[in-house]
């Protein structure tokens, strides 16, 4: 664990209510210093309130933040040294671009000179200089997302708050966003603390993901180990695609869990603390770690017959039914040096794992 000085944020046994509906129900968390960390969740999750309590927006009804071992609780959000870029970016229409990133600097008391230097310095570093002169509407969305993270940046706060700003984007200008964000990060050393509903826009840029669901953190860890070894179904169903299914236990041994999917399919995998012989519970297998095969290649492959073929560009997604027991979905690479091979529906096929494709969750 890192030492006291290396904690940008703590957060202990937070607690939020509006009335008598609880938001958030004793959150506890650390957040790095110099760290890319995401709070992920549904809408209505928590997320946004804790970055807004972090903020100074929203007070905490229960519990202690702390920035920097400093409890910050009954600062001010104007005494916070943090900034937040919003959805909305909330540029001034009436005031250009080098103005728009300069003004708070001015109303921290900078000079006109020493803050048209600095929004300078900060518009060179989101490679916008040569629109320092435009208006926002003059922009496009990107533009215009780059120049409120200037101008969040240009203060040089210790933490920037990041409230699901690319979601305006368009696909391909939000990926390109996500790896731009990522560099900011690591140029500027400013701890960030992005908010997204998005799994694969979480994975893309995290340090460590904070997983939330009605209030409760569910997991948190490096973006791997969330997506790898989810914790609990709601994880394992959240992060990306998975197939997931009730199983039961039959027995253990060796660290081992075999397990019996219906119709007579059987499965091991690796035990997991908590679980044992008899129980029934939730099996989680990512479609990318499946592959198929006309026969079988393995022991415990499982037989079954292709529903259909869903081609998706990049990648080749097969539906496969098993006799009397579960449906299976296996994704592909489309590529002739990857695994994929075509099935057409009614075909006979065998759906082999990778080592360590099956894991077993608590629910």
């Amino acid at each position: 664990m890192p030492q006291d000085r290396d904690i940008a944020i703590d957060v202990r046994d937070a607690v939020k209510r509006y009335g008598t509906f609880t938001a958030l129900k004793r959150i506890s968390l650390s957040i790095r210093d110099n760290e890319f960390f995401t709070l992920l969740g549904p809408s209505g999750c928590g997320k946004t309130t804790l970055l807004r309590m972090i903020a100074g927006f929203e007070e905490v009804t229960e519990g202690t933040i702390y920035l920097y071992g400093q409890e910050i609780d009954r600062l001010p959000p104007h005494k916070r040294p943090v900034n937040t870029v919003f959805q909305n970016y909330a540029l001034f229409p009436h005031m250009d671009v080098l103005e728009n990133v300069g003004f708070g600097l001015e109303m921290l008391g900078k000079s006109r000179a020493e803050a048209r230097a600095r929004a300078g310095d900060v518009l060179e570093m989101v490679q916008l200089s040569q629109f320092a002169s435009r208006m926002p509407y003059q922009l496009s969305g990107g533009q215009q997302q780059r120049v409120a993270l200037a101008r969040a940046l240009a203060p040089r706060p210790r933490v920037l708050l990041l409230d699901e700003p690319l979601s305006a984007l368009d696909l391909k200008l939000r990926k390109a966003m996500q790896v731009e964000l990522k560099h900011l990060q690591r140029e500027t050393g400013i701890t960030f603390i992005f908010v997204t509903h998005d799994q694969e826009e979480a994975l893309t840029m995290s340090d460590r993901i904070a997983v939330m669901s009605e209030g409760e953190l569910q997991q948190l860890g490096e973006a791997r180990e969330i997506y790898e070894r989810p914790r609990n179904v709601f994880v394992a169903d959240f992060i990306g695609d998975t197939n997931l299914m009730e199983v039961t236990v039959d027995r253990i041994a060796g660290g081992r869990a075999q397990c019996h999917l219906g119709g007579g399919h059987k499965l091991t995998c690796d035990a997991v603390e908590g679980i044992g012989a008899g129980a029934r519970v939730h099996m989680s297998l990512r479609p990318e770690r499946l592959f198929l095969s006309a026969r079988p290649v393995e022991e415990e492959s499982l037989s079954g017959t292709v529903r259909e073929m869903i081609y998706i560009g990049t990648d080749i997604t097969t539906v496969v039914d098993l006799a009397d027991g579960p449906q299976f979905t296996v994704r592909s690479s489309n590529s002739t040096r990857g695994n994929a091979r075509v099935f057409e529906p009614g075909a006979k096929v065998a759906v082999n794992m990778e080592p360590g494709a099956a894991r077993l969750l608590v629910d």
